[in-house]
């Protein structure tokens, strides 16, 4: 199989794409996180249910991004490592790493797709609520 150096260069206008998109998600994550922790401290007694669902919830979406950031600054420093295995001249190891960034850029994206799930939940959750009023 012969890689040139500028095949794994294409992941990076991904990357840098998705990266946005991953701190546009923890950036409302954070500000939703903020504004149940004013309504937990609050103490408004008929919320409370709604809050701790919202909170396990939350836990999770936040460990699934975290996953995804993780996983896509990890396949960005594989892609690097093999353009520079291939500027080297070291075919092989270019190769495993570039397959190691396509891998991890798939974990990374399957993340994405399971938080984006739960996001839904969420929103479940607020619904359910609307509806009992």
């Amino acid at each position: 199989m012969n890689i040139q150096l500028s095949t794994p260069a294409l992941l990076f206008p991904a990357v840098s794409l998705l990266f946005l998109s991953y701190t546009n998600r923890f950036l409302a994550l954070s500000a939703l996180i903020r504004k149940l922790h004013d309504q937990w401290t609050e103490g408004d007694a008929k919320h409370v249910k709604k809050i701790s669902l919202q909170i396990k919830n939350l836990r999770n979406r936040l460990k699934l991004i975290r996953t995804m950031q993780v996983a896509g600054a990890i396949s960005l420093l594989s892609c690097v490592c093999s353009m520079g295995a291939l500027f080297a001249s070291l075919e092989y190891l270019g190769a495993v790493c570039f397959v190691l960034a396509l891998v991890l850029m798939a974990c990374s994206l399957f993340a994405l797709v399971l938080e984006s799930l739960l996001s839904g939940g969420a929103l479940k959750i607020l619904l359910d609520e609307a509806e009992d009023l």
